[in-house]
């Protein structure tokens, strides 16, 4: 309780770091840096407010040094260091590692996902949305119309018979849940408070090689790659799935 976490708020009271996130974006970076001096490296701290770097050719690696500041700073222990890798602008390997529920997992293009070293299985089944628990992020908006459509979509997810809906503060938790089947689908940026590629980097692979999809809400992403700089993210265990809970989300 009387940790100084030196919280500095960034682009609004709801989205702040803490010296603990620097710190461990800076030793993250300088591990890289040693081990890869030619590769290149997006992290969410260093990029603060500023413009996202965009995908290169390079080898990128994507870090996230706290996912889930706000419940770190609570002492919510869902929360999470994420790192993810690009090559030819395709993310092909990710790790998140859970440290206050010692949970690590990492999945490599081809090569399959792991909690802890155990194979996480391929879901070939689709879950019906009355036995679905759904998980939804709202972000840092804080206007009316804002809340309304993100409200809205919680509404009307919950008219349609979901088992639960969740809300984590954790994106790459999220994504991570989604893959080992805790969860059923996530979303979010209805509003346009969608994530950031630290957000997705590691998560999208995992997703990838646990057999779910990841794409963004609106219609025309359907089938077509992920783009990590995406404003709004649906994944889900199924196609049916993915695709009812959109059409719930926007409500069309």
């Amino acid at each position: 309780d009387t940790f100084n976490l030196g919280i500095e708020t960034k682009s609004g009271d709801a989205d702040f770091c803490t010296k603990v996130d620097i710190e461990n974006e800076e030793y993250i970076m300088a591990q890289i840096q040693k081990a890869f001096p030619s590769h290149k490296i997006i992290g969410e701290e260093t990029t603060g407010t500023g413009e996202i770097d965009a995908l290169t050719h390079t080898a990128t690696w994507i870090i996230d040094p706290i996912d889930g500041t706000t419940n770190f700073a609570s002492g919510i222990p869902l929360t999470c260091v994420s790192i993810g890798l690009c090559v030819n602008k395709v993310p092909v390997m990710g790790v998140i590692y859970a440290p206050l529920t010692k949970e690590l997992y990492m999945a490599v293009t081809g090569c399959g996902a792991y909690r802890n070293g155990d194979h996480i299985a391929q879901r070939f089944t689709s879950k019906p949305l009355n036995q679905a628990v759904i998980c939804c992020e709202f972000g840092y908006p804080r206007d009316k119309p804002s809340i309304q459509k993100m409200v809205g979509a919680v509404e009307r997810i919950m008219e349609n018979g979901c088992r639960a809906i969740r809300q984590l503060g954790s994106g790459c938790l999220d994504l991570a849940y989604v893959a080992t089947g805790r969860l059923d689908v996530v979303y979010a940026g209805v509003a346009g408070e969608g994530w950031k590629p630290w957000d997705y980097a590691a998560g999208v692979v995992l997703l990838q090689e646990s057999g779910c999809l990841i794409e963004g809400i609106p219609e025309e992403t359907r089938g077509a790659p992920f783009d990590l700089y995406s404003t709004s993210l649906i994944a889900a265990g199924s196609r049916e799935l993915l695709d009812e809970c959109r059409k719930i989300v926007t409500n069309k």
